[in-house]
C-alpha cells in the first residue's frame, strides 16, 4: 500500500498532540528555590554556610545572565562544600538538561529526589528528562507519584496516561484516561488517545466506539466523521471511508481538509488524477491555513515523495498559493526553494526578493540571495544586495565578505580594502573567514601594485588557514608572474593540484610556475592535463600552452595554439604580437 501523503482528516484537526515532548509547563526557579535553599545545613560551619549561600546565589545570577559554564563551576563548588545539597543538584541538572546532557541531568535529579523525595519540582524536571531520553515508563511512574499527592491536578493525570501509552502500558493508560474522563466528561483529546491505544491493541470495535461516542456527543461536528472515515480507511473499508468523507462535504462544504483526506484515498486506490484534483480543492479552500498548505506542498515535492507530481502540477499548486496567499513571504520562499531544486537560480532569486519585500529583516533569505548572486557571477547585483545587507545587519561578517568579492570583481580596489578592514572586526572564532578577508584585501593591494603588502597579508592568511586552496593557488600564480620565490610557488601550487588533480585552473597555475622555472617538459605535462579537464576553450590556458611549446622549439604547434587562444576570445596586445611575430614575449 502506498504511503499516505497527509495524516487523516481527524488527526489533522486535533488541537493538541497525543503527547508533547516538552511535557507540562517548565519548572520555574522561583517555585523551586523557596523549597530548596532553606534546607537545613546544621552540620556545616557557619563560615562554610555563608560561602555556600554566596556561591549558590552567584550561580543563579550567572545562569540568568546567560553564563551557564560559570554557573556550572559555581554550583560544583557548592557541592564540594555540601555534597548533599539537593538544591545545587537541581540547578546543575537544569543547566545540563538545557545543554542536552540528559545523562548527567538524570543522575543529579535521581540523587536529589533520594535526598528530598517530597519536592515535586525535582520530579517534574526528571520526568521531562526521561521523556527526552524515551524512558516513558519511568516518566509515567513519576507522574503517578505526583497524582497521589495532587489527585485533582488533571494535567498530571493526563501526562501519566499519555506516558503510559507511550510506554505501551496500554491497560493502565486507558484506566488513567477513564479516570480523567469522569472528571471532565466526554473529551475529544481523551477519546482520540484511547482510540489510538485500542487500534494498537487490535481492539478495533472499541476504537470505533470511542469515535462514535464523540459523534453521539456532538453530531454536528464534521471532524468527528473525519476521524471515523480515517479509521474505516485504515482498516481497509474503503466503502465506508468514502461514505463518511462525502458526508463531511455535505455537512461542511467549506471544509478544505476533507479534500486532502480524499486525495489520500484516491491515491491509494491508484487514481492519481482524482487525487490531484482533490489536492487542488484543498489548496483553494479559504478554511485551510497557508502554513498547512505549504507543509503539504513541501511533502508533495520532496525528492522521496511517492506522489510524483509533474512540473506542471507543481506549478498549478504554486499558482494557487500565489493567488490566494501572495502576500505571505513564506509562499515566495517555498516557491524559491522548489526553483532552486531545479537549478533555476535567476527565477529563485526573483521569488526570494519578493519574499524580502514582504519580510525585509530575514537574514537567512538575504544570505541565499548573496550566494545566488555569487553563483551567477552577477557582480552588480551582489554589490547592490550586500550594500542593503550591511545596512540591515551591520554585525554579520558575511555581508562584508561578499561585498568585498563584488568590489574585487568590479575593480573597486580601494573599497575592497576599506570594507575588508571593517568586516573582519565582526569575525569571531572563525579563522577560515578571517583568512578569506585577508586574502581579498591582499588581492586588492596586489591589483593596486602594492605587492609586498599583499604578500605579507597572504602569508598571515595562510597561518590562519593553511588549507585555503584558492589562496594557495592565487598566491603561487602571482609569484610566478613576477618570477619571484618560485620554489615557494611550486610548493603551494603542487599542494593544490595534489588535492584537486582535475581542476584546470589549478593545473594551469602549477604548469605556469614550472614554466617560469624553466622546467618546460614538466610544464607541458600539467598544461595538457589542464586542457583535457575543461580548459580546451580557455584562451589563457591555450596561450600558455603555446608559450610552453615555443620554449620546447615546437614553433608551428605554438603558433597554432596562439591562434586558438585568439579564436576563443584572447585579445591581449601580447598575444597578438606573438601571433604576428611568431615568437614568445613576456607579459
Amino acid at each position: 500500500m502506498k504511503k499516505r501523503i497527509v495524516q487523516g482528516l481527524g488527526a489533522a484537526l486535533l488541537m493538541a498532540s497525543f503527547i508533547s515532548c516538552s511535557g507540562p509547563k517548565k519548572v520555574t526557579e522561583q517555585e523551586v528555590v523557596k523549597a530548596a535553599v532553606n534546607k537545613p545545613v546544621d552540620d556545616l560551619a557557619e563560615e562554610k554556610q555563608k560561602q555556600f549561600e554566596y556561591l549558590f546565589v552567584e550561580a543563579l545570577k550567572q545562569k540568568m545572565f546567560g553564563n551557564p559554564q560559570k554557573a556550572i563551576q559555581l554550583l560544583s563548588s557548592c557541592l564540594e562544600i555540601d555534597p548533599n545539597s539537593s538544591a545545587a543538584m537541581f540547578e546543575l541538572a537544569n543547566i545540563h538538561a538545557v545543554n542536552n546532557d540528559f545523562t548527567s541531568s538524570s543522575l543529579l535529579l535521581e540523587k536529589a529526589i533520594s535526598l528530598n523525595p517530597g519536592n515535586k519540582w525535582y520530579k517534574l524536571l526528571l520526568a521531562q528528562v526521561y521523556q527526552q531520553t524515551r524512558k516513558f515508563s519511568e516518566a509515567a511512574d513519576l507522574y503517578a507519584e505526583l497524582v497521589k499527592k495532587e489527585p485533582e491536578n488533571l494535567e498530571y493525570v493526563y501526562m501519566n496516561a499519555a506516558l503510559l501509552a507511550s510506554a505501551q502500558r496500554y491497560d493502565e493508560a486507558v484506566a488513567a484516561y477513564n479516570k480523567m474522563e469522569k472528571e471532565t466528561g466526554v473529551n475529544e483529546q481523551i477519546s482520540v488517545a484511547k482510540q489510538q491505544i485500542f487500534v494498537s491493541q487490535g481492539k478495533i470495535d472499541q476504537a470505533f466506539a470511542e469515535i462514535q461516542k464523540l459523534i453521539d456527543y456532538n453530531p454536528d461536528e464534521a471532524k468527528y466523521y473525519g476521524l471515523l472515515a480515517d479509521l474505516y480507511h485504515s482498516q481497509g473499508d474503503d466503502e465506508n471511508a468514502l461514505k463518511y468523507y462525502k458526508k463531511i462535504e455535505e455537512m461542511d462544504p467549506q471544509n478544505g481538509f476533507v479534500h486532502f483526506s480524499l486525495a489520500n484515498y484516491y491515491l491509494e486506490k491508484g487514481d492519481a488524477l482524482k487525487s490531484f484534483a482533490e489536492t487542488k480543492k484543498g489548496f483553494e479552500s479559504e478554511a485551510v491555513e497557508v502554513q498547512t498548505k505549504l507543509q503539504l506542498f513541501m511533502m508533495l515535492t520532496n525528492d522521496n515523495s511517492e506522489t510524483k507530481l509533474s512540473e506542471e502540477q507543481q506549478n498549478e499548486l504554486i499558482g494557487i498559493l500565489l493567488d490566494k496567499n501572495g502576500d505571505d513571504a513564506l509562499v515566495h520562499t517555498i516557491y524559491a526553494e522548489s526553483l532552486l531544486k531545479k537549478e533555476k537560480l535567476p527565477e529563485a532569486r526573483v521569488e526570494l526578493l519578493k519574499s524580502l519585500d514582504i519580510e525585509r529583516n530575514d537574514y537567512m533569505l538575504w544570505e541565499r540571495v548573496m550566494f545566488i548572486d555569487n553563483d551567477l557571477q552577477d557582480w552588480n547585483s551582489l554589490y547592490g544586495h550586500t550594500k542593503e545587507i550591511m545596512e540591515l545587519f551591520p554585525n554579520q561578517p558575511q555581508g562584508y565578505f561578499f561585498h568585498a568579492i563584488a568590489c574585487i570583481q568590479l575593480e573597486k580596489y580601494d573599497e575592497t580594502i576599506s570594507i575588508t578592514d571593517e568586516g573582519i572586526d565582526f569575525v569571531i572564532q572563525n579563522p577560515q573567514l578571517k583568512a578569506n578577508f585577508q586574502m581579498l584585501k591582499g588581492d586588492a593591494l596586489y591589483k593596486l601594485n602594492k605587492k609586498d603588502e599583499a604578500y605579507r597579508l597572504f602569508d598571515k592568511a595562510l597561518e590562519l588557514d593553511p588549507e585555503n586552496y584558492l589562496l594557495l593557488n592565487n598566491y603561487a600564480y602571482y609569484l610566478s608572474v613576477e618570477g619571484r620565490e618560485l620554489d615557494k610557488a611550486e610548493r603551494m601550487s603542487g599542494k593544490v593540484v595534489e588535492r584537486f588533480p582535475d581542476n584546470s585552473t589549478y593545473l594551469d597555475t602549477h604548469a605556469w610556475v614550472l614554466f617560469k622555472k624553466g622546467e618546460y617538459t614538466l610544464a607541458k605535462f600539467y598544461m595538457e592535463s589542464a586542457l583535457k579537464n575543461g580548459g580546451e576553450d580557455n584562451p589563457t590556458l591555450l596561450e600558455h600552452y603555446g608559450d610552453i611549446l615555443f620554449m620546447l622549439k615546437k614553433l608551428d604547434e605554438a603558433q597554432s595554439y596562439w591562434e586558438k587562444a585568439k579564436n576563443f576570445g584572447g585579445d591581449s596586445e601580447v598575444l597578438l604580437r606573438k601571433i604576428k611575430e611568431q615568437k614568445y614575449f613576456e607579459e
